[in-house]
């Protein structure tokens, strides 16, 4: 099924154009896709992208079929799971997982391309990683390879709590 996802996406995306929300889970690498995220940016400002970092905002889509029109800066991607917490909607902050549910959808995010991004140190950086293992081979940047990136997320409790829940964002669950 994750196969056929992904082709479904780069057909539509070859045959009828740039998709106004991105799929994240269709990319193998999606950590290249990023970095041409913010090179189109710098291009369009001519910054130098050495100074750009991505700003996140939770959109009140839940999927990718609710965007009808790309952002003027940055993407709208879709397709992550939470893993450790959950999304909600009415606060708009991360909170704790509902009972007996392990995972929750989340809505579509705003990646901004941000000109000398400060994190808000009351946010919660959860990781953002392309399967549920969480582990990968160190590359040669000295990253996993199964980690994308940090995403920023508003929540009411101190950051670390969430740190000692597991709390991560998921490409692809385990099932």
């Amino acid at each position: 099924k994750d196969l056929q996802t992904r082709v479904a996406f780069f057909r539509g995306w070859l045959t009828t154009g740039r998709p106004a929300c991105f799929a994240m889970p269709a990319f193998f690498f999606p950590q290249g896709f990023m970095t041409g995220a913010l090179q189109l940016h710098a291009r369009k400002y001519a910054i130098p992208i050495d100074t750009l970092n991505f700003s996140f905002a939770v959109r009140q889509e839940e999927t990718a079929e609710e965007i009808t029109a790309a952002p003027a800066d940055g993407v709208y991607i879709s397709g992550f799971f939470m893993d450790g917490a959950r999304y909600d909607r009415a606060k708009g902050m991360v909170e704790d997982s509902l009972p007996k549910v392990m995972t929750d959808t989340m809505p579509v995010i705003h990646f901004r391309p941000t000109v000398d991004y400060k994190r808000s140190v009351a946010d919660y950086e959860c990781p953002l990683y392309k399967t549920a293992v969480r582990a990968g081979v160190l590359s040669t940047t000295g990253q996993s390879t199964n980690f994308v990136i940090a995403v920023d997320l508003p929540t009411d409790k101190d950051p670390n709590y969430w740190v000692r829940m597991g709390t991560a964002l998921l490409c692809a669950l385990s099932d």
